[in-house]
């Protein structure tokens, strides 16, 4: 396999087509959970642990799945390791998932995971769908993360859950949804001007 080609299926997700800032999916648990870091980062891990475990079943499925059913069936793939990624985050970190609450859960109708489901998985090897999917996941979790810390020091003063700065006035507004719509238009801005 070309070396350049895995590496240009990685970088994509990241950059030019990142789930976040570049194809503007999943933008409703984007907003919700990223008031704290920790919360985003378990949201990261949660996408990203349901993207690749769900593309590696679908492109192992993907000559035995009839195209009139393939929907359905992606959704009880991805339904399937989301019930698992929930049950482990209750068991191993019930803080955090007690945090996440219904968004955990509603992983399943995530628009980023059915559309890389559907438009590269079925279409490829296990292995590229592998590369798709972590490129995917960690851009998610990379741009979920810069908007959370950036949110959390701004509305709270704090660093994962920690006080930073001694005497702080909060910006209220950036722990609210104005906040992240903010943050958002902000990074795609920014990231709009570095494509150029």
């Amino acid at each position: 396999m070309n070396s350049k080609k895995i590496q240009n299926e990685f970088v994509k997700g990241l950059i030019s087509e990142n789930p976040v800032l570049g194809l503007m999916l999943g933008l409703c648990s984007v907003l919700a959970v990223s008031t704290e870091v920790k919360n985003a980062a378990g949201m990261g891990f949660a996408m990203t642990f349901v993207l690749v475990f769900s593309n590696i079943l679908v492109s192992l499925l993907r000559n035995t799945i009839p195209p009139k059913v393939r929907l359905p069936v992606f959704i009880v793939v991805i339904a399937t390791f989301t019930t698992i990624v929930d049950l482990l985050m209750n068991a191993y970190v019930p803080e955090i998932h007690k945090n996440l609450g219904i968004f955990i859960p509603l992983i399943v109708v995530n628009c980023i995971i059915i559309a890389r489901a559907e438009a590269f998985a079925v279409k490829n090897t296990v292995f590229m769908s592998v590369i798709d999917a972590l490129g995917m996941g960690l851009g998610y979790t990379i741009v979920l993360m810069i908007i959370a810390s950036l949110r959390e020091i701004t509305g709270n003063g704090t660093f994962w859950g920690i006080k930073l700065f001694g005497d702080f006035s909060p910006i209220l507004i950036m722990m609210l949804p104005p906040g992240a719509f903010i943050t958002i238009g902000l990074l795609m801005g920014i990231m709009r001007r570095v494509k150029k």
